[in-house]
């Protein structure tokens, strides 16, 4: 049975059914009474096993108006789930049809479009909101999404930019150590120098605030790994950061947004006749160089990386003759 009393200039609803309960405030009377049908009916079918008449598009509705915005990674999580939401095929299909089948053909389509590590990371979400749907809601017995085979992820990626790709990408933007880099271009191409000094991701350097930085660190108050870290500056990286506060305005260092940077990055890269390479590779030209001077362990708490594995497979790139280089 339902409740719904007025409280001030909000209406209250308490929904009982079989000794669960449910309840929720609305501005409106009528939006109040439609919420405690639909709960009803909710509840009913729970009580009683059946899967709600849901569509998954529901389903990832209500998941991105309830779990989404708890994750950092929320933005990006959104607009997938909406481009999803566009294949009507499967976005307006019953929950009670829903079958592995539909999630595999989507699968097989998907990959058509995009690499399979992409693939892997979408069967992430749609897993996860399959699993809350199930456990949290009772809106599926279980996950389609958990029965289907996940397709190979794409081997690492081991690109580094030479020094002739780095001196092109100064040119092309008009990047000088000489002058404050004012234009937005130029400080893309400084932000791709400090990240080859210190390892730290494309998002860290756009979020980098100037009450963060410290005379021979930066401090991140939040990472990709959902804790802060303190990254060491050598003398390169401090006078990179001294050259482009000099051309921006407080509180920002670099200032510039993780998209500006991923857009403009790319326009000058073009720009520069460089081919494959992205921001993300100074990561990757960070980690061998920083090899040379740092141990395995500092140079993981450098950047930010809990598993050596990643640290050895992903990262360090050293070519075969760096490496021959060495042992002399």
């Amino acid at each position: 049975m339902a409740s719904i009393r007025k409280r001030g200039d909000r209406w209250q609803v308490q929904v009982k059914v079989g000794g669960r309960r449910k309840s929720k405030t609305f501005a409106t009377k009528a939006a109040a009474v439609a919420w405690a049908r639909e709960t009803e009916i909710e509840l009913e079918d729970a009580i009683a096993g059946k899967i709600p008449n849901k569509t998954f598009g529901d389903l990832l509705r209500r998941y991105s108006m309830e779990v989404t915005p708890t994750k950092r990674g929320a933005a990006r999580e959104q607009k997938f789930i909406n481009r999803f939401l566009g294949n009507k095929a499967l976005a307006d299909l019953s929950l009670r049809e829903l079958a592995p089948r539909h999630i595999a053909a989507w699968r097989d389509a998907r990959l058509r479009e995009v690499s399979g590590s992409t693939v892997c990371r979408e069967m992430n979400i749609l897993s996860h909101a399959c699993r809350v749907a199930a456990r949290e809601w009772g809106w599926l017995r279980e996950s389609p999404v958990s029965l289907v085979s996940r397709p190979k992820a794409s081997p690492p990626r081991h690109r580094r930019p030479a020094e002739d790709e780095i001196e092109a990408l100064r040119i092309a933007s008009g990047y000088s150590d000489d002058v404050p880099p004012v234009e937005r271009q130029q400080r893309v191409i400084a932000a791709f120098l400090f990240a080859i000094e210190t390892g730290m991701r494309c998002g860290e350097i756009a979020g980098l605030r100037r009450c963060d930085v410290h005379e021979r660190h930066v401090h991140l108050p939040m990472t990709k790994n959902g804790s802060a870290r303190d990254v060491p500056l050598s003398s390169r990286a401090r006078a990179l950061l001294d050259h482009v506060m000099e051309a921006t305005d407080p509180p920002d260092v670099f200032g510039l947004t993780r998209q500006s940077i991923d857009a403009l990055f790319r326009k000058m890269r073009d720009r520069a006749g460089i081919v494959d390479l992205h921001f993300h590779d100074s990561r990757h030209e960070a980690a061998t160089r920083l090899s040379k001077k740092l141990g395995v362990m500092e140079l993981a708490r450098m950047l930010g990386i809990r598993d050596l594995k990643i640290l050895s497979q992903v990262y360090y790139n050293p070519t075969i003759d760096e490496l021959a280089d060495r042992l002399d």
